[in-house]
């Protein structure tokens, strides 16, 4: 077991594609985590869909060993984060496991939203911060200036910010000095009561479920019967180990020291991240503060396409939900869909990572509902109701009021393309809050709805800006609004997976858009059909879907007109009795299109 006044645990925090990941390669290549012939690009990005996307989806922890030159050894406990703005949980929980970070910023492009967002929780749990400048072997590179903007934007002392270029390994030994020296080793008891934290947890088909903890105070060992206090439940452990980035066993853990464990443990409801895992037989008194719950800001439905695989969802939803959990699912059914599950997410990328985590680990066929917002719907008999499903809204005439939520975003972006993003947020029903300048980069802080922002508002940002915008949000407060249901008929049927809350003000302009879209994507029957966006009983929008007409009249090669006349009637008397009990059936990229509605 290792003194833990020679631990350092540190976070690496930065913007999407500052470098977190190729500096962790380095770190890992430097200390000998791995052997030269085993490395390769993002070695800590372990997923396929991380890889093929370039970013990091799931924080990951690892242990090394550094030997200061002619000196002590020091064990490093580094846990790579993800960047994105859907994926503050997962750095949330990464920090609340570490004593430090590093604050990683491009050298080239400088402070970003979400540099300024990571920093900020970094400060919160109270950690000792080394500002590190990397990308310093590029051109454009400007060391002087970012250090300045760090200093002038998020208020940290940069004189000693220490410049690397990851990429290379330029400046890593130094890099590793800095931690040692700047980086506070972890406090704890080794005599105490155990008391560890459960950081993260993830189902393997062979041990069951991994657990991923750091230790506080106590030791945990391999044998030892332990209890997961917010679970209440006791196991025995059966392996101990760390990831070098390798797993490799260990005997025990000790104080500041973070690894897994197993326990045989089968069922997913018994692992609560955040949890508390103690001795069962000298059990500690106070459990950790652990984690605050994470809040989803968008729902959808996610149902298979085959109904008889709707057990097969459950189970992988209950194990993904293991793997993170900032994501919740309850059960739902929809007359179009048959059984599915409401799922909430912590945007938009959160959820298309989830569906195409399911399609590709599981092996699902999936039909995704269009996002929704939580919205609060005040009724006329005082009682308030959350509204996750469009298709719950309640009769008009019981409404009182309608809340929707607001969010207060922080956008930076170079001076040129400024009038063009603040256009897109006042289209966007944005109001400015703040708009300041640090060089020529401005900072412009707006309160926008969320339900404007969870479509396509990033997608239109980068598109605007020539992808030169960072953005970052928080959920700010409900505020009453002028919406409204528009609710899709396909033949006069109501499809209920299909229907949207929305402005008043945008309701018909976007029930157009989405009939001219499922026009082209319903198939042609044998009788007309209409496709309507309808307000209560009112329709904004209407499409048609031409009938397919069979040449009735090939066989008529001469005689009378009347001939033709009689067999035209008679298809047309046909047609009409079958558009009066014709079943449409609507392919799954309809459903699809309603969530890329924007992007024509």
């Amino acid at each position: 077991m290792v003194n833990f006044s020679y631990i350092r645990n540190f976070a690496i925090i930065a913007h999407i594609d500052h470098g977190k990941s190729t500096l962790a390669d380095r770190l890992i290549e430097t200390c000998g985590g791995l052997e030269a012939r085993e490395m390769k690009a993002q070695v800590l990005d372990s997923m396929d869909i991380e890889r093929e996307r370039g970013i990091t989806i799931k924080a990951q922890a690892v242990r090394l060993a550094y030997q200061i030159p002619g000196g002590k050894k020091y064990t490093l406990n580094l846990i790579d984060t993800p960047g994105h703005v859907d994926f503050t949980y997962e750095v949330s929980r990464s920090l609340a496991a570490c004593e430090g970070s590093l604050l990683v910023v491009d050298a080239s492009q400088g402070v970003e939203a979400q540099t300024l967002a990571n920093v900020y929780q970094a400060i919160e749990a109270d950690h000792a911060i080394v500002p590190v400048l990397n990308k310093i072997d590029l051109p454009a590179a400007e060391p002087m200036r970012i250090r300045q903007q760090i200093e002038d934007v998020i208020g940290l002392d940069a004189t000693h910010a220490i410049e690397v270029s990851a990429k290379t390994g330029q400046g890593i030994d130094h890099l590793l000095d800095a931690l040692i020296g700047r980086l506070p080793p972890p406090k704890g008891q080794l005599e105490a009561p155990l008391k560890a934290l459960l950081v993260d947890s993830w189902y393997d088909s062979y041990l069951g479920v991994v657990v991923l903890v750091r230790v506080h105070d106590g030791t945990l060992r391999k044998g030892q019967k332990v209890r997961f206090m917010a679970a209440g439940t006791s196991r025995q452990i059966e392996r101990v180990g760390i990831f070098t980035p390798k797993g490799v066993l260990v005997d025990r853990l000790g104080p500041g020291e973070v690894g897994f464990i197993t326990a045989a443990i089968k069922t997913v409801a018994d692992t609560h991240v955040g949890d508390t895992i103690t001795d069962d037989r000298m059990p500690t008194e106070l459990a950790l503060p652990g984690f605050k719950p994470s809040v989803p800001v968008v729902f959808c439905g996610l149902y298979p396409s085959d109904s008889a695989e709707f057990e097969n969802l459950r189970d992988s939803l209950s194990k993904l939900r293991l793997n993170d959990s900032s994501f919740h699912f309850e059960p739902e059914s929809s007359a179009a869909l048959g059984l599915g599950f409401r799922c909430g997410f912590l945007g938009l990328l959160h959820l298309e990572i989830i569906q195409e985590r399911l399609e590709r680990e599981f092996n699902l066929n999936l039909v995704t509902t269009a996002p929704s917002v939580i919205y609060k719907i005040h009724l006329t008999n005082n009682e308030v109701w959350d509204l996750h499903n469009p298709a719950d809204f309640p009769d008009p005439v019981r409404i009182n009021r309608i809340d929707e939520p607001w969010i207060k975003a922080t956008i930076m972006v170079p001076d040129q393309y400024l009038g063009a993003v603040l256009e897109l947020c006042t289209e966007r029903r944005g109001s400015q809050i703040n708009l300041t300048y640090v060089g020529n980069r401005a900072m412009a802080v707006y309160r926008l709805p969320l339900n404007e922002v969870v479509f396509d508002f990033y997608d239109r940002l980068k598109s605007v800006s020539r992808g030169y915008a960072s953005f970052d949000y928080e959920l700010d407060t409900y505020e009453t609004g002028k919406l409204v249901k528009v609710t899709m008929l396909v033949n006069g049927e109501p499809v209920d997976s299909l229907a949207f809350m929305v402005h008043r003000e945008k309701a018909e302009s976007r029930g157009r858009a989405l009939c001219e879209r499922l026009k082209s994507l319903i198939p042609r029957q044998l009788f007309k059909v209409a496709i309507q966006a309808a307000i209560g009983s009112k329709v904004v929008a209407r499409e048609t879907v031409s009938a397919l007409r069979k040449d009735v009249t090939a066989k008529c090669y001469g005689g009378d007109i009347t001939r033709k006349r009689k067999l035209l009637d008679k298809q047309k008397a046909g047609k009409k009795r079958m558009r009066q009990v014709g079943n449409v059936e609507i392919p799954q990229e309809a459903f699809l299109a309603a969530l890329r509605l924007e992007e024509r």
